[in-house]
C-alpha cells in the first residue's frame, strides 16, 4: 500500500548521536510517566532552562510594532486566550530580557496574526512597510540579537513583489513571513505563484505562521482557534503547496512551518496515499511526497511534548528541526524547558537549538554576537 511505502521510506534514516528508535523509546517512557500528570511535559509548565550562555536561535519570535498594535489591536488580542499583559506591554527590551532568561542568542522576528492583509490593498502595503521598517531598525539597534522575516501582503501580487525587493535589498531582511491562508485561499493557489517564483529566484527563507481561515474560525464554542485550528491550517498550507506543485517547481525556497508541522506528521502517509491515487497530482511531484516533506523545516514552538516530538521525528531527521518560542504569545521557557528535557542527545539539541538555523542564516556567524556565543 502507498502508506506502507511511505512509512518504510521514512524509517530508513537514522540520526547522528541518538537514533530514531532510541529517541522514540525515550519519549515513550517519558510519555508513560509524565504526559498524564499535571506537571509533565504535556503540560509544558514554564521554568528556567538554566543555560549559562545564550546559544539558541529562535525562528518563531513575534514582535508587536506600534503601528501594528494601532491598526489591529483587537484582532491581535483575540487570537490568544492567555493573559494579554505580555502582548500589551511588549517592547524590544522585554523581548531581550526574555531571550536572555532562556538562552536565546538571536531571534528572527515576525508578525503574529492577523498579519498585514486587512483593510484593503493600500492599507496592507502601508502596514507591511511600516512594520518591516520597524523590525529592521530593531535589528540595527541591537546588533546580533535580531533578524527579520519581512511581512508581505501576499494576495496583492504587485505589492508583495515591491515589498520583497525593498525588504531584502534595502532592509536586508533574512526572509519573509507569511500566514497559512488568506481569504480562504491557501499558499499553493495559482494566484500566488508569481510571488513564490521571485522568492525562489532569491533562494529565500519563507516562514509560514498558522492562520484561522474564515471557514473554521468558530467551529467549537469556547475553544480558541489557536488550540486546534492553527495546527490544521498549517497542514492545509503544506498540502496546498504540495499538491499544487509549488514545492517541486520552486525548490530553492527554504520553507519553515510552525508547531512541529501542525497535524502533517500524523497525516503524511494518508496524504502520500492520496497523491499516489491521482496521477495528475503525482506528476507534479516527480521526487515524491516523502522527499518534499523531508526537505522542509519545522519549528518546535509549543510542541516539545513526547507525542508531538515523536510524530515529527518519525517524519523528518533532526536536521530539519528548529527552535522556536512563540514569544510573547507563549513564554519562551515553555518550549525551551520542554526541549531540554525531551531526551534528545546533546548533539541533536545543539542542532535544533542553533546549528540548523545557522545553515539557513549564515550571516549570523558574521554579526556581532552577544558575549559567550561562539
Amino acid at each position: 500500500m502507498a502508506g506502507d511505502g511511505f512509512a518504510r521510506d521514512l524509517n530508513r534514516e537514522r540520526r547522528a548521536g541518538t537514533s530514531r528508535r532510541e529517541f522514540l523509546k525515550a519519549v515513550a517512557v517519558a510519555g508513560a510517566s509524565s504526559m498524564l500528570s499535571a506537571g509533565g511535559l504535556m503540560a509544558q509548565t514554564p521554568s528556567p532552562t538554566g543555560n549559562a550562555k545564550p546559544n539558541r536561535i529562535d525562528v518563531h519570535h513575534h514582535i508587536l510594532p506600534p503601528p501594528y498594535m494601532l491598526r489591529a489591536r483587537d484582532q491581535i488580542l483575540a487570537i490568544s486566550d492567555r493573559d494579554h499583559s505580555a502582548l500589551l506591554n511588549w517592547t524590544p527590551a522585554k523581548a531581550i530580557e526574555e531571550m536572555d532568561k532562556n538562552g536565546i542568542a538571536t531571534a528572527m522576528t515576525s508578525l503574529g496574526l492577523p498579519g498585514v492583509w486587512l483593510g484593503g490593498t493600500k492599507a496592507a502595503r502601508s502596514l507591511a512597510r511600516a512594520c518591516n521598517e520597524y523590525a529592521a531598525q530593531m535589528a540595527r539597534d541591537h546588533p546580533g540579537r535580531f533578524g527579520t522575516f519581512a511581512a508581505l501582503p501576499l494576495p496583492d501580487r504587485e505589492g508583495s513583489l515591491r515589498e520583497i525587493a525593498h525588504a531584502m535589498d534595502v532592509l536586508k531582511a533574512d526572509g519573509v513571513g507569511l500566514v497559512s491562508s488568506y481569504d480562504n485561499k491557501w499558499p499553493g493557489d495559482a494566484t500566488f505563484a508569481p510571488v513564490f517564483e521571485e522568492l525562489n529566484r532569491r533562494k529565500a527563507v519563507v516562514f509560514i505562521h498558522p492562520a484561522v481561515p474564515g471557514c473554521c474560525s468558530h467551529l467549537m464554542p469556547g475553544i480558541p482557534a489557536s488550540t486546534i485550528e492553527f495546527l490544521f491550517d498549517t497542514t492545509r498550507a503544506i498540502t496546498s503547496l504540495l499538491v499544487n506543485g509549488t514545492f517541486s517547481r520552486f525548490p530553492d525556497i527554504r520553507f519553515i512551518f510552525c508547531h512541529a508541522g501542525g497535524t502533517m506528521p500524523m497525516l503524511a502517509a494518508r496524504t502520500n496515499a492520496f497523491v499516489q491515487r491521482h496521477k495528475e497530482i503525482a506528476d507534479r511531484l516527480p521526487n515524491g511526497v516523502p522527499y518534499e516533506l523531508k526537505k522542509l523545516y519545522y519549528d518546535v514552538a509549543n510542541s516539545t511534548n513526547p507525542s508531538s516530538m515523536a510524530a515529527l521525528m518519525n517524519l523528518v531527521p533532526t536536521s530539519q528541526m528548529l527552535f522556536g518560542s512563540d514569544f510573547p504569545y507563549v513564554p519562551a521557557a515553555v518550549t525551551a524547558n520542554g526541549l531540554d528535557h525531551s531526551g534528545l542527545s546533546s548533539a541533536d539539541l545543539q542542532a535544533v537549538n542553533r546549528e540548523n538555523a545557522m545553515r539557513l542564516f549564515p550571516r549570523l556567524s558574521l554579526t556581532t554576537n552577544p558575549p559567550g556565543i561562539h
